[in-house]
């Protein structure tokens, strides 16, 4: 198959939307496909089958893109057009698909609305634009064959197919290497913006002034968390993607306390690699982290974020074993499976998924 990836994040900026792109592109030609990826322009050297589309730069959410116009016959000829966010780029796709009566899928990738606080200054504005914007998408997201997201996170009333983006199991895996052996070093990788609340794990670092925590990621919000840190935390930016796994296994827990992720592939990656997790007891986390890989905590609760990890550093885990469901391999045949019949349903797609809410330790 041609397989058109419309997406509205994507290099050269790094979040879970580029490196799952990436990774279904690679899993996907390794079958025989060809893939094809349009995507906002920006200081990136594409190649063949990567299609830029001009855009500006985005005023309200620093280090993305405003696309703008692509003329849809400047496209190639495509079997199937799968769209990756509900922005310019997608909306170009979805028009493709029409003209050309192609099948449509849509993954969910981002809560959306949920960022609208960081371009305007008042929370009612926000607010106010929320619920005008989220019957908007989910009108749009009702004109794809089918729609799919990693968990319930999605929070749309609207028939999707649960299919977790997935992580690669032969990448992510403990490593020999290990950077941090002398010390007890708590981490958190990730995109440094308002909705992750890495401000918490500041304040929990100076509450645990005997061990050292290690924030990698850029973002946003990098300028105010680095103004005045902890003196036991340590920024990074990000890390190449080579590096991660020996990171993940490096450190003795990964914590997050963020309220955006739609799956939280990064505390999964960690997982695969050994790490046990401390996570907030919201969504995805009450779907992903369970007794069998870390601990949640109560969100907004630094004393049970202390616990949480202090219960890590103390427990064994079988952490690579309880995220063995994400394995993008099984993503990857559940994906073409889906281009075949877009009209598949969700019981066809989901018969050996397993229970999808690990108890709480």
């Amino acid at each position: 198959m041609k397989i058109g990836f419309f997406t509205d994040s994507y290099f050269p900026k790094i979040d879970g939307v580029t490196y799952t792109i990436k990774l279904w592109r690679a899993e996907l030609e390794a079958q025989g496909h060809e893939v094809y990826i349009v995507y906002p322009d920006g200081d990136y050297d594409p190649d063949e089958r990567e299609i830029p589309v001009t855009s500006l730069p985005n005023p309200f959410y620093r280090g993305y893109r405003i696309p703008l116009f692509r003329r849809p016959s400047t496209l190639p000829d495509l079997d199937v057009v799968h769209c990756h966010g509900p922005a310019s780029v997608s909306l170009l796709g979805r028009y493709y698909a029409w003209r050309h009566d192609l099948p449509t899928v849509y993954t969910h990738h981002t809560p959306v609305e949920e960022y609208f606080d960081q371009g305007v200054k008042f929370e009612s504005v926000a607010d106010a634009l929320a619920k005008v914007y989220l019957p908007i998408e989910e009108s749009y997201l009702e004109s794809f064959d089918a729609v799919t997201a990693s968990t319930e996170r999605i929070d749309r009333d609207i028939n999707h197919i649960p299919l977790p983006v997935g992580i690669d199991m032969d990448f992510f895996e403990p490593t020999q290497t290990r950077w941090y052996e002398d010390r007890t070093v708590i981490g958190y990788s990730g995109r440094l913006s308002k909705e992750k609340n890495v401000d918490e794990i500041l304040e929990v670092a100076r509450q645990l002034p005997e061990y050292d925590f290690v924030i990698v990621g850029e973002g946003p919000y990098a300028e105010t968390l680095k103004r005045n840190p902890p003196a036991n935390v340590t920024f990074r930016d990000f890390l190449p993607r080579e590096e991660l796994p020996i990171f993940y296994s490096s450190i003795d827990t990964f914590v997050t306390a963020s309220t955006a992720d739609t799956l939280g592939l990064s505390t999964l990656e960690a997982n695969a690699c050994g790490t046990p997790i401390a996570a907030a007891d919201t969504p995805p986390f009450d779907e992903t982290i369970g007794s069998e890989n870390g601990e949640r905590f109560e969100y907004g609760n630094i004393g049970a974020m202390v616990e949480a990890i202090d219960s890590c550093l103390d427990s064994t885990y079988e952490t690579r074993a309880a995220v063995k469901r994400y394995d993008v391999d099984d993503t990857m045949s559940r994906l073409t499976t889906l281009y075949e019949n877009p009209q598949a349903t969700a019981r066809e797609l989901t018969d050996e998924i397993p229970s999808k809410t690990p108890p709480a330790r």
